[in-house]
């Protein structure tokens, strides 16, 4: 599985992202995604993920009610929209899938293919 992420950028505090993981296809609907994150200097975290048919969601709480993650199975494409920005939300954003069938998980040792990640910068 390929993923690739876009949409990062440079954006105002309280301003909108809208960020994108197109796949490869191979099966796409059989798979959870998840998007982390890794800000300067830190360790890479967990943001959100959503399940295979998009009924199920889980998210940091950092991000809670004000990041909303969603897929088009149709596209290929899974979508993480960034509300409400914060310098603190600066970092490189991943897009990750585990191996079917696997739990739907915040930890990034259950996830198995990375994007290579997309840049978000949020400006004071």
């Amino acid at each position: 599985v390929q993923l690739v992420e876009s949409g990062g950028g440079l954006v105002q505090a309280g301003g909108s992202l809208r960020l994108s993981c197109l796949s490869d296809g191979r099966a796409f609907s059989s798979y959870h995604f998840g998007w982390f994150r890794q800000p300067p200097g830190k360790e890479r975290e967990f943001v959100a993920s959503i399940s295979s048919r998009g009924l199920g969601m889980r998210y940091a709480d950092s991000v809670k009610g004000r990041f909303a993650i969603s897929r088009d199975n149709a596209k290929n494409t899974v979508y993480l929209q960034m509300n409400s920005l914060k310098v603190v939300d600066t970092a490189v954003y991943f897009c990750a899938a585990p191996l079917p069938d696997s739990e739907l998980g915040t930890q990034e040792f259950q996830y198995d293919y990375w994007g290579q990640g997309t840049q978000v910068t949020v400006s004071s």
